[in-house]
């Protein structure tokens, strides 16, 4: 079982993933305040975006923003948890559905492009020293950023494949995670510029799939027992770090009156 992340979260009803999530989620309002806000983060930073823009923005008054977020800061904070539950989301599904998808062919590609579609993230990449600054104010929350990213979730998850027979063992496991990290900072910032590929190249996830097999992969396929295994942990993990998001968009809105 994996450790707690952050502090530790309110005891959780046991539902469907489907079923769960952040209130504001619910709330035509409150959606179209975050709306606004990441369209405004992202066209001028989080430095120079006013609560007083947003509103407008959104269609409400300044008010309305408060009455779901204390300030400016716990709105971006809630808004970058937002899309991370988004990003679990999507990969808790998609395992869900395929357990196959936790091979590592596959895994790494589907990370790269599921995480390259989080705006915020995106943004904090090129360079937002006030969107860094708001997200690792708090230290509970600055673990929780460090241990959503792309390349700290798959050392999270490559214990969890070797010990199944995933990845090869002929190897120390610091150095696979250390070339894999490598591979993923290098395809993202490819992927993040097509324009840059050279002729020939048409489909770079077919590229990085190939070279996380032959990196990582072991010359014989574990069975399908092993393969669902390695799933089902392996969803444990994301959905606990699920669970750490969700405690801490909780904990960013205004409390209920």
């Amino acid at each position: 079982m994996a450790a707690r992340l952050g502090r530790p979260a309110p005891a959780r009803r046991a539902v469907p993933d489907q079923e769960r999530g952040p209130r504001e989620l619910t709330n035509s309002k409150a959606a179209r305040i975050l709306d606004s806000a990441r369209e405004l983060v992202l066209d001028h930073g989080a430095g120079k975006v006013t609560v007083s823009e947003i509103s407008r923005a959104a269609g409400v008054g300044k008010g309305t923003v408060y009455l779901y977020w204390p300030s400016k800061e716990d709105l971006i904070r809630g808004l970058f948890a937002r899309d991370l539950l988004t990003l679990l989301d999507e990969g808790i599904a998609r395992i869900s559905a395929d357990p196959g998808t936790v091979r590592p062919r596959r895994l790494a590609p589907f990370v790269i492009r599921t995480g390259l579609r989080l705006p915020l993230a995106r943004r904090m990449r090129s360079g937002d020293p006030e969107l860094l600054r708001v997200l690792m104010q708090d230290p509970g929350d600055r673990e929780l950023y460090a241990r959503t990213r792309p390349a700290a979730m798959c050392d999270a998850v490559m214990p969890v494949l070797r010990r199944h027979g995933l990845i090869r063992d002929d190897r120390p496991l610091p150095s696979q995670a250390y070339v894999l990290h490598a591979l993923l900072d290098g395809f993202s910032t490819a992927v993040s510029q097509p324009e840059t590929a050279p002729p020939g190249v048409d489909d770079p996830d077919a590229v990085l799939a190939d070279t996380v097999a032959l990196l990582l992969e072991p010359a014989d396929a574990p069975g399908e027992a092993a393969v669902t295994a390695a799933a089902e942990e392996t969803l444990a993990i994301f959905r606990e770090i699920r669970d750490a998001v969700l405690d801490l968009i909780d904990r960013s809105h205004t409390p209920a009156r």
